[in-house]
Order: C-alpha cells, then structure tokens, then sequence
C-alpha cells in the first residue's frame, strides 16, 4: 500500500516538471561574470578597489589623449595657410 501511495504523491511532481516550457534554459554566465566572481574569490577589497581605480584611470588617459588629438588637428587646420576646411 505505501509503495502506491509513494508513486501517487510523486506523480504530480513529474508531471509539473514536464510541464515546463522546453525553450525555458539557465543562461550560463558570461566570461565577465564569471572573472569578476574569480577576482572576488582571489583578491581582497581593497585589491579590488585599486585595480578598478587603476582601470578608471587608464580609461580616463586615453579620453584626455584622443581629446588632445582632436585640438592639435583643429589647431592645424587654422593655422595652415590656404582655404579653411573647417
């Protein structure tokens, strides 16, 4: 008798599984989540500040460098004799 009624309560519980949809999937992480999750584990906070701050300002650098460009060329242009392209 208990072996039916062990089948009977587990029943539902197959058929609630088979009644997800098939196109329903666990995402994978990224390889950005799963380096970020890695650097948690292996550095310590403040490491993780410093390596962040240190990444702000590289990217920062590299925004001052290309506006720097940008104004050496306008400053050729309007010092170059000639017509004004600008």
């Amino acid at each position: 008798m208990q072996a039916a009624s062990a089948s009977a309560a587990t029943a539902p519980a197959i058929r609630a599984a088979s009644a997800l949809p098939a196109t329903l999937s666990v995402r994978p992480p990224s390889l950005r989540d799963a380096l970020r999750a890695l650097e948690m584990v292996l550095l310590r906070t403040g490491h993780r500040t410093a390596r962040r701050n240190a990444w702000i300002a590289v990217l920062e650098d590299r925004r001052r460098a290309k506006d720097r460009r940008e104004a050496q060329h306008l400053l050729e242009a309007v010092a170059a004799p000639g017509p004004q392209a600008t």
